[in-house]
C-alpha cells in the first residue's frame, strides 16, 4: 500500500517567483553588507546596535536579544564579544536573575549608530525603496506582512 502524497511541486511561475525572492534577498543582503563594511560593521552588528539603540536604556537581555536577531545565544555571545573589543556594546549583570545578562549599548555604539544610520538609510533607499514604486511598496508590504506574521508565530515569538 502506497502512503505518500505526492509533492505539490511548484508551477514555473511560482519556481521563478521563488527564486528571483531568493536572488533579490542574497543580492540586497550583499549590497547592505557591502556598505556598512567602510564602517567596520557587519549587517548582525548594525541590527544589534539598532535593537540596543530602540530598546528601553538601550539594553536588552542576551536571551531577548538572541531572539530578536535570530541568533543562537552562543553565537551572539561571541558577536557580542567582538562588539565589546570594538567599544560599541559592554554586558552587565541582570540583577533579578544572576545568570541572566544584558547587552548595553555604550557611548561609542551609539555615536556610531549615529554616524551609520545616515548611510545605512542611503543604501537602502537606493538599492530597494527607489526602485519600487510607492503603490507597488505597500502592495508588498501587505503581501508579506501575513507570511512575517505566521513565520514569527512557527517561532513562539509575537
Amino acid at each position: 500500500m502506497e502512503t505518500e502524497t505526492a509533492t505539490p511541486w511548484l508551477t514555473d511561475a511560482e519556481q521563478c517567483a521563488w527564486r528571483t525572492h531568493l536572488e533579490v534577498n542574497r543580492l540586497l543582503t550583499h549590497q547592505l553588507e557591502k556598505d556598512l563594511q567602510p564602517f567596520g560593521l557587519t549587517m548582525n552588528d548594525y541590527e544589534i546596535l539598532v535593537n540596543l539603540s530602540e530598546s528601553e536604556e538601550h539594553r536588552m537581555r542576551m536571551s531577548d536579544l538572541a531572539a530578536s536577531t535570530l541568533q543562537s545565544k552562543s553565537r551572539l555571545s561571541h558577536q557580542i564579544t567582538r562588539m565589546e573589543k570594538a567599544g560599541l556594546v559592554r554586558r552587565e549583570h541582570c540583577e533579578s536573575d544572576r545568570r541572566g545578562l544584558y547587552a548595553v549599548l555604550t557611548e561609542e555604539g551609539m555615536e556610531t549608530m549615529h554616524k551609520v544610520a545616515p548611510h545605512h538609510v542611503t543604501s537602502v533607499r537606493s538599492h530597494f525603496i527607489d526602485l519600487i514604486d510607492p503603490a507597488d511598496l505597500r502592495a508588498l508590504q501587505a503581501t508579506l506582512e501575513p507570511l512575517a506574521e505566521k513565520l514569527r508565530g512557527r517561532r513562539g515569538k509575537p
